[in-house]
């Protein structure tokens, strides 16, 4: 989760809170930067479909050749 609170800008107890459950409403952009930072991770969102929303991994995994996740920290916030 420290890696995700670097990548997107937030602070990592405002990402603990969040998970927690403990903001009812969070900000749009707030979570604008968590979608942002999971994609540049390589997690692509899915739109519904045939199957429904989901997410899959975008890019070769851990364990095969050519993995390398190095996002680039967020300089607008």
């Amino acid at each position: 989760m420290e890696r995700l609170a670097e990548t997107s800008g937030l602070s990592l107890r405002a990402l603990v809170k969040l998970e927690a459950g403990e903001v009812a409403r969070p900000r749009p952009d707030t979570l604008k930067a968590i979608a942002d930072a999971l994609e540049a991770a390589g997690v692509m969102f899915i739109n519904q479909g045939e199957a429904g929303p989901g997410v899959r991994l975008n890019a070769p995994l851990p364990w095969e050749d050519g993995f390398v996740w190095e996002p680039t920290k967020r300089q607008d916030r």
